[in-house]
């Protein structure tokens, strides 16, 4: 065997290597979803379950509301974990896709929405997400624009250059908890200057990082004064007043 291939094949070898590796790590850092977002997963008498390549959905069985809402996860975050959040909006009527991502990192295909839009027959839709996933989901709205997107809406982040919002003619909706350990906070302020002028604004008091989803307690956070529970009632109580609005207005 000429010395030449074998170099190669050892290089072959070594990425091989690094590559598996590199997959170990990631997935030894990903926070999975715990029994209480698990629990949610299951078909109801007010919503079906439905789970594709794609996305989680969540679709409700009785009075159905017109906007479908969009959802990216957090960076490292399985997207099952924000299972309580989709089931809560599901009952209200709001058909809810919880949006798979390679390495569960939104950043991997920020417009991966538009695949879930097209096969799933989409209308009238939002997109949002928490942390990193609402960066991405800033970004798609920036990229992809139609009128069918009605709103954004942040938990715990923000837009960068890339996906500026305010040149879009579209309501944002950004909610923070008051206890949150892991949002830069001179970025986040930052990317206020990327948001409308009309952008909606509500913290929770006592919430944190992680209260967004189950998945437990997230590395550089602060702890929470208020339940994950209490936090994704808020949360929900504040998306669905924003979707009445933007109902309201078109």
């Amino acid at each position: 065997m000429k010395r030449s291939y074998k170099i190669l094949i050892g290089c072959f070898i070594f990425f091989i290597l690094v590559l598996l590796g590199s997959l170990f790590f990631v997935q030894s850092k990903t926070y999975q979803p715990l029994s209480d977002a698990l629990n949610e997963t299951e078909t109801t008498d007010q919503y079906r379950v439905e789970e594709s390549s794609d996305a989680i959905i969540f679709s409700p069985l009785n009075e159905q509301q017109s906007i479908s809402i969009l959802f990216y996860q957090g960076g490292l975050v399985e997207e099952k974990s924000y299972s309580s959040i989709a089931a809560k909006l599901a009952e209200k009527g709001y058909p809810v896709y919880l949006v798979k991502h390679a390495l569960n990192l939104a950043v991997t295909d920020a417009n991966k929405a538009e695949t879930i839009i097209t096969d799933e027959k989409i209308q009238d839709f939002v997109i949002g997400g928490h942390s990193l996933g609402g960066v991405m989901a800033s970004r798609f709205a920036n990229e992809s624009y139609s009128e069918s997107l009605k709103g954004v809406f942040l938990l715990a982040s923000y837009p960068d250059e890339k996906g500026r919002l305010d040149k879009l003619p579209i309501s944002v909706l950004s909610l923070i908890g008051s206890n949150d350990g892991v949002v830069n906070e001179e970025t986040y302020q930052l990317g206020k200057d990327y948001l409308p002028a009309t952008t909606s604004f509500y913290t929770i008091e006592g919430g944190n990082h992680a209260g967004f989803g189950d998945y437990g307690d997230q590395e550089g956070d602060l702890p929470a004064t208020i339940s994950p529970e209490q936090q994704q009632e808020q949360t929900v109580d504040q998306l669905e007043k924003w979707l009445r609005k933007i109902k309201e207005n078109e």
